[in-house]
């Protein structure tokens, strides 16, 4: 029997998706990459060394950054997997951890400042409340419906997420911000970030609202996106703990490998560290 992927099968594929437990936004990214996979296969029987050409085509042709090709790859081989086809299952590219982090991506404390100071000063203090809320605890933009009036009264913010379940205690600052914020707008229960409809928030309207913010804060809209905040959160815990384990824990990661991503410090950071070691004799 040839081995054609056509559209009609990734709804069944949907299903057992969403079986597995993958969350939206994976389901959604692992068939959009399986599409791109069936537009480059053209109707043509699928077989090892198309798939090879593919993985070649992404990096030569196309120009994508390994870290995409590698996301691409993952999800044509879980397809893979699920059809049962193992044997058309390719590698992913090795990647080397870089040192450090480019400058243009680090999002400072004092810029992270100057970004809830400017959504204040816009009266977005829901906006406000939501960088702090994310900063401040380290939790992922997804995890913000699993903060709950009940679960601010009571300081422990139980998230499922990936399978996993953990518990975050929050900083008594952003507690009393919340408190504050959940009685100014009389919220009685349940979600504390919601819109009008009672859903959690939407990811992609909070990531505009940030870069607008962005040229009243001062502030490199290249630095500017949800996930930056976790990574400063990172940083700072990992720079007063030293515990790369219990960091792994707090944000949620399952490989410490992971972890290590969040706590690169800048170029200049790096160089700061060399100097201070002082190893070159000055004679």
């Amino acid at each position: 029997m040839k081995r054609v992927i056509k559209e009609s099968m990734l709804g069944k594929y949907e299903s057992y998706l969403k079986n597995e437990e993958k969350s939206k936004a994976t389901i959604s990214k692992y068939l959009c990459d399986v599409r791109k996979l069936i537009n480059y296969l053209g109707g043509r029987e699928v077989k090892k060394e198309l798939v090879l050409s593919y993985k070649d085509k992404l990096l030569n042709q196309d120009g994508y950054k390994v870290s995409s090709i590698n996301s691409f790859l993952v999800a044509a081989n879980c397809f893979f997997e699920y059809m049962g086809w193992f044997d058309l299952k390719v590698k992913t590219y090795r990647v080397q951890q870089e040192t450090f982090c480019p400058e243009n991506r680090f999002l400072s404390k004092e810029e992270y400042y100057r970004l809830v100071r400017a959504a204040k000063e816009a009266g977005k203090i829901r906006l406000a409340m939501i960088l702090q809320a994310i900063c401040a605890s380290g939790i992922r933009i997804s995890e913000l419906k699993f903060i709950t009036v009940e679960s601010v009264q009571n300081n422990m913010i139980v998230i499922h997420s990936k399978g996993k379940v953990r518990r975050i205690f929050l900083p008594d600052k952003l507690r009393k911000e919340l408190l504050y914020y959940i009685g100014r707008n009389g919220i009685r229960k349940g979600m504390v970030f919601c819109t009008a409809s009672g859903k959690a928030v939407n990811r992609s309207n909070i990531w505009k609202e940030m870069k607008a913010l962005c040229k009243k804060a001062g502030v490199a809209q290249d630095k500017v996106f949800p996930h930056n905040l976790r990574h400063l959160f990172a940083t700072v815990f990992y720079n007063i703990k030293r515990d790369i384990a219990k960091l792994a824990d707090v944000l949620g990661h399952s490989n410490i490998e992971t972890t290590r991503i969040y706590i690169r410090t800048t170029g200049s950071e790096y160089m700061r560290h060399l100097n201070q070691m002082e190893l070159v004799p000055m004679f």
